[in-house]
């Protein structure tokens, strides 16, 4: 194998896979990075085997062959390297030469036949979506998936296409709070429900976002399922994972349909009075009071600690409905307001038995819905 590429090209292949490659003792060759070198193009890949990642990278390709080596020293020895050409080239399939102006330095590896094969997906009609509207979406959802080993089918992002017409959405829980995000999508007409890996779609969010926002910047992401994996394609790179077994829990049925205090707050004044509320909830609980006052139009935040002192604050709002009352965890709100892309909220509360809904003012496509804490 012989390829000479640019220094900004092999930096950004490695830098899109390397983040998959970790030190396994028990199968060391997971720590390295496969690099493939064949008909004109350069291609990386890595694998934890739950998840596979690949990058094709545009390069001059001397002599075709395969090989791998640690990922995260060829990564940051490519990282430090000038902004000139690099000749790679696979010596006796024991290490590459790699040479870069004044630079030439040798790196050992493993030969390719160890190396897993990454599983592959028929690529026929593909789902389409917004890049932008599948980042937000992923931003917007993910924060609320429980990290459980005894219930993996919440411990994943529920995603169904076109169970509404055009539609796509995800959901995440951890049975204490649920966000559930809708975005168009295109293409692909089936109607399918899947539970994707948490750890996925942090990588294909990750991915999302070191892709250069310019006028070459891909505007759709091409998603392809099968039985039990899904595929993300964009831009020359693919993200393959397993899907999650399970059934996952029939969320509907515990969103309120209906509210008997109906608020619209400022995003960025609740943030701050939650924050200095926040400083008094009790250890451990998060615990912070929300007192729905009609007469004044506004909601009083409180919080106590004995050991620590309490803090009252009060909001104006835009009110609708009764005089109301209920607990919840500070974080949790706060993971909402920094998610949601509005500068108003709607909050709206049944009783403190029942979880209350927030939701981006004048925006029905994305919904969180918080359990209260029980006093």
């Amino acid at each position: 194998m012989k390829i000479i590429c640019t220094q900004e090209n092999l930096s950004y292949g490695l830098s899109i896979t390397g983040h998959l490659a970790n030190k396994n003792v028990n199968l060391p060759i997971l720590n390295n990075v496969l690099i493939e070198a064949k008909n004109d193009s350069i291609k990386f890949s890595t694998t934890n085997l739950e998840i596979g990642i690949s990058c094709v990278v545009r390069g001059k390709v001397e002599t075709e062959g395969v090989y791998t080596v640690d990922s995260k020293l060829l990564s940051d020895y490519v990282g430090l390297l000038p902004v000139e050409p690099v000749e790679v080239a696979l010596v006796k399939n024991d290490y590459l030469n790699i040479k870069c102006k004044n630079n030439n330095t040798k790196i050992k590896g493993i030969p390719a036949d160890d190396f897993p094969v990454i599983p592959e997906i028929e690529k026929n009609n593909p789902y389409h979506v917004s890049v932008a509207n599948f980042k937000q979406a992923i931003a917007q959802v993910i924060f609320a998936v429980a990290n459980s080993e005894t219930r993996p089918e919440i411990s994943g992002v529920y995603i169904s296409f076109n169970n509404e017409p055009g539609r796509l959405t995800m959901v995440g829980t951890d049975s204490y709070r649920l966000a559930e995000k809708k975005v168009a999508v295109s293409g692909c007409t089936d109607a399918r429900n899947m539970i994707v890996p948490v750890k996925t779609l942090q990588e294909v969010l990750r991915i999302l976002g070191s892709i250069k926002d310019d006028a070459e910047a891909p505007e759709k992401l091409d998603i392809y399922v099968s039985d039990n994996q899904i595929l993300f394609v964009v831009n020359g790179v693919e993200i393959i994972s397993r899907l999650v077994e399970g059934q996952y829990p029939d969320y509907k049925q515990i969103i309120p349909n209906e509210a008997k205090t109906k608020t619209k707050i400022d995003t960025q004044e609740l943030t701050k009075i939650i924050k200095t509320t926040a400083l008094f909830s009790k250890t451990g609980i998060f615990d912070i009071n929300f007192e729905f006052l009609p007469e004044n139009k506004s909601v009083v935040i409180s919080s106590n600690n004995i050991q620590v002192g309490d803090s009252v604050s009060e909001v104006e709002v835009q009110f609708e409905g009764d005089k109301n009352a209920t607990t919840l965890n500070f974080r949790f709100i706060l993971d909402v307001l920094s998610a949601v892309n509005s500068t108003e909220i709607t909050f709206d509360v049944i009783d403190n038995a029942v979880p209350c809904v927030i939701k981006p003012a004048g925006d029905d496509s994305y919904l969180y819905i918080i359990m209260p804490i029980k006093q």
